[in-house]
């Protein structure tokens, strides 16, 4: 499992994905959360602003990032 270390409050779910590596760019994000293919703790979420806080785990083809402060 991965970390992405939070440098402010919270984390945008498009921008966690591109901080992990899990996607190329903003429009690769866009498109696999619209597409239902990431899962926030869990759940698939299609909000790429979707903010993510301390302890919100994202899933994506397998990979699994953990979100810390």
């Amino acid at each position: 499992m991965e970390i992405i270390k939070l440098r402010d409050e919270f984390i945008k779910l498009g921008q966690a994905l591109k901080a992990a590596n899990l996607v190329e760019d903003g429009v690769e994000a866009k498109y696999v959360i619209q597409d239902g293919e990431v899962l926030v703790n869990g759940e698939p979420d299609t909000r790429r602003g979707r903010k993510l806080y301390d302890g919100d785990v994202i899933s994506y083809h397998g990979e699994e990032v953990k979100i810390v402060k």
